[in-house]
């Protein structure tokens, strides 16, 4: 992606912060060849009480335009949309009929406010085989652990996209879960519950100027995982240290507050307690994203949630995706004509084992809960020319292999490669020469780190090239970014291979 650098100053006439209506920034995301989803929401007090950002029960009327550059001598849409409390004064915008793979940039105005101006881009033509695609992945961003310089690093990078997978937010009292290197900063409010609750978390985050910037580079498609709802929660019951209280309704304002808060189709719009959030795009020929859901259709975690497996975990009949979403991927896979087919998704997927030495000592949390269920899936990737899968969550980096067959080197189904987190658990520890500490047990397991940071990815007709990221600390904010190791992946074989 090119263009000028993003100026994220309001260009309006002088205002103070309390007059601000702008003051979360702006977003774009989901792109198709003819157009994006456009977001911002208005809040002049981000974190008031009532999570409404000041603005109270009026409806307001916000203009807005999309060109073809900076300055916007050249726009190419514009249009009014109105917006009040019953939509957490958010909008979200869908204009079609777009120029396809090609940089956009849109600003808003309420009175006499001009938001910062966003830049984004539209996808290829469905036909066409774009000669390359830039991408940035990353998760897991808790507000206490450290700054979000990462994301700052990955807007200097212009990725074309932007995957988030989950954890965008923490939903924690302050202070609930320190991080190793101590926390740097508070959350505002008590552990989020209620709308109002959600609304003013994901407010605080938004106020954050390497988040905005992220938001305003590239267009963003984005999963959720756990934590911007309750740790751990799986379909319609609550994780274990969930505060007590009406899961539904907990679940119902959380949803709600996740698609008021990011750049998602007025389609993804929560129905009750569910949200849509699997969905499939394409980028040309090049590649087609599969974003799952690993929450909210998925069967309890096996053995009390644990750390080991129990006669429940092979039950063959289990799921983290849900039959419905099984299919989903499976036709998707079956009928694909992308050279690369991603999964986009939110927790390992891989065999990970949790010991050096016990056999079976596995998350109940991630796939290895679920084996029946990702056995069909390797079923279905098979189908696939290249598949690949991108996973979040553990706040560790990790190159990897899923293999489908633990004891069989031979059997890889497809790369994984696991993004560390940018925030969570604070400033890590590096391993220079990438060696895992629980190698032993994990021989598909080809790097590991645990610094923050994220991973930048490159894909071509011939390869997919990946680059570890990583920060030296983030309790402090302006640290710089290196590559700690790269991988590519030839198209035509899923085996990871070390570069550079």
């Amino acid at each position: 992606m090119t263009g000028p650098p993003l100026d994220l100053r309001p260009s309006a006439a002088a205002q103070t912060p309390l007059d601000n209506p702008f003051s979360l920034g702006v977003a774009s995301g989901d792109p198709s060849p003819d157009g994006f989803v456009l977001w911002t929401r208005l809040a002049q007090l981000p974190l008031d009480d009532d999570g409404l950002g000041g603005m109270g029960q009026g409806v307001r009327r916000v203009e807005w335009q999309v060109a073809t550059d900076a300055r916007f001598r050249r726009v190419v849409r514009s249009g009014v949309s109105r917006t009040g409390p019953e939509q957490g004064h958010s909008i979200h915008l869908e204009p079609s009929g777009l120029e396809p793979d090609r940089d956009h940039f849109y600003r808003f105005r309420l009175d006499r406010h001009l938001s910062p101006v966003g830049r984004t881009r539209t996808a290829p033509r469905s036909t066409s085989v774009p000669s390359a695609l830039s991408v940035a992945f990353a998760s897991c961003a808790q507000w206490e652990h450290g700054w979000f310089t990462a994301y700052r690093r990955m807007a200097e990078d212009e990725p074309d996209l932007v995957l988030h997978l989950g954890d965008y937010l923490y939903e924690y009292d302050p202070g609930f879960e320190p991080a190793r290197s101590g926390n740097v900063r508070s959350h505002e409010g008590p552990e989020t519950v209620t709308l109002a609750d959600y609304r003013r978390r994901h407010a605080q985050y938004k106020t954050d100027p390497d988040l905005q910037l992220l938001h305003a580079t590239a267009p963003w498609v984005a999963v959720f995982d756990d934590h911007e709802l309750t740790d751990n929660w799986a379909a319609d019951r609550p994780g274990p240290s969930t505060a007590p209280g009406r899961f539904d309704d907990r679940r119902t304002a959380a949803l709600r507050a996740y698609w008021e808060n990011m750049p998602l189709r007025r389609s993804a719009y929560p129905q009750g307690p569910e949200l849509k959030a699997h969905r499939r795009f394409g980028w040309g020929r090049l590649a087609t994203f599969h974003m799952l859901d690993t929450r909210q259709y998925r069967d309890q975690q096996a053995c009390g949630d644990g750390m080991g497996t129990c006669e429940e975990t092979w039950e063959p009949t289990r799921s983290i995706l849900g039959e419905e979403q099984e299919a989903w991927i499976a036709d998707g896979l079956r009928t694909s004509t992308a050279t690369w087919d991603v999964l986009g998704q939110q927790v390992p997927m891989g065999r990970l084992e949790l010991s050096p030495l016990e056999i079976d000592r596995l998350s109940m949390d991630s796939w290895d809960g679920y084996p029946a269920c990702r056995d069909r899936v390797l079923a279905s990737m098979r189908e696939a020319t290249n598949p690949v899968v991108l996973t979040g969550d553990v706040h560790d980096a990790f190159a990897t292999e899923v293999w489908a067959d633990h004891e069989d080197p031979d059997s890889v189904a497809a790369p994984e490669l696991i993004c560390t987190s940018i925030t969570s658990n604070g400033d890590g520890e590096d391993s220079p020469d990438g060696s895992y500490r629980w190698g032993r047990t994990n021989p598909q397991v080809q790097f590991w780190n645990d610094l923050r940071g994220y991973v930048a990815l490159r894909f071509t007709a011939e390869e997919l090239r990946a680059d570890y990221r990583s920060l030296p600390y983030v309790r402090v904010p302006g640290a710089p970014a290196f590559t700690r190791a790269s991988f590519a992946v030839e198209a035509g074989s899923p085996r990871l291979h070390q570069v550079g």
